[in-house]
């Protein structure tokens, strides 16, 4: 099985330095006669940068959102005005739930810049995922409701959720990462991984009874202290994880050791970068 991921937006600059970096993620995979649009960074350039790229965003017919973050899902109402394609939208059931962050003194709105009404509204075919393993094409997996068993990878403090009249912690219960069956193992794509990328990961394998071979996308280790990056380090290493496409909100610290660690098995995967498989 042939197909290829393609960065179209990430918080770095690659060696094209005519893409337009910010802070936020979106993934164009491309396979056979589908195209899968994996989060749409904060702003909506992806757009312009796919059209650089010679990507045509008309005919993806599949979109899936990561989480209720704004550099996650914030270009999402651009993509709806300029793409013409009926694509089907994928986003769990408990991401329009608004979403703060909390600097000991005031709360700070990071959620979405749309709410159901507008999917409804603009007649989006949609799924609002519930299932722990859902198939969305053949040998194409996304999973959500992750089980939390590393100790180390702890709820962020930071994050919470408009519960009434309060606000309550954050745990992340609408984080979905894709999955792609290949013969030398997964493919696995990551929004920000904030229920813990250890915790996704050996969800992942538990339900599917499959090696892990390449992750891309964000790990969010931005914040974390020197025990977690080496807990996370190892159990990567034990996965025996062959390429790591690690960016986005892992933070400077956790990348320089992750390329420390793995060497040229890790690579730092900014604006423009383009992976190929072809088994």
């Amino acid at each position: 099985m042939k197909f290829t991921i393609t960065t179209l937006i990430e918080n770095s600059k690659g060696e094209h330095l005519g893409l337009i970096n910010e802070h936020g993620i979106s993934f164009l995979i491309e396979m056979d006669n589908k195209k899968i649009l994996f989060d749409t960074g904060q702003s909506g350039d992806f757009i312009k940068n796919a059209a650089t790229l010679g990507k045509d965003l008309n005919d993806i017919d599949t979109v899936i959102l990561s989480h209720g973050h704004y550099d996650h899902t914030g270009g999402f109402r651009k993509l709806v005005e300029n793409v013409t394609s009926d694509f089907r939208l994928y986003v769990h059931n408990n991401a329009f739930i608004k979403k703060y962050s909390y600097d000991n003194t005031h709360y700070k709105f990071l959620g979405n810049s749309f709410t159901k009404d507008f999917i409804s509204e603009n007649n989006i075919e949609s799924h609002y995922v519930t299932e722990d393993i859902l198939e969305v094409h053949k040998g194409i997996y996304i999973i959500s409701n992750f089980e939390r068993v590393t100790p180390y990878e702890k709820t962020n403090p930071r994050f919470y959720l408009e519960n009434g009249d309060e606000h309550i912690l954050d745990h992340f219960n609408d984080e979905i990462m894709l999955a792609i069956d290949t013969e030398e193992g997964l493919v696995v794509i990551l929004g920000c991984s904030h229920p813990g990328v250890i915790n996704m990961l050996k969800t992942l394998i538990k339900r599917t009874g499959k090696k892990i071979n390449t992750i891309i996308g964000g790990t969010h280790l931005v914040r974390a202290d020197e025990d977690r990056i080496n807990e996370t380090i190892n159990a990567f290493k034990s996965m025996d994880i062959k390429k790591l496409g690690i960016s986005h909100c892992t933070g400077e610290n956790a990348m320089n050791q992750l390329h420390q660690a793995f060497g040229d098995k890790y690579f730092h995967n900014t604006t423009g970068t383009v992976l190929y498989f072809d088994k």
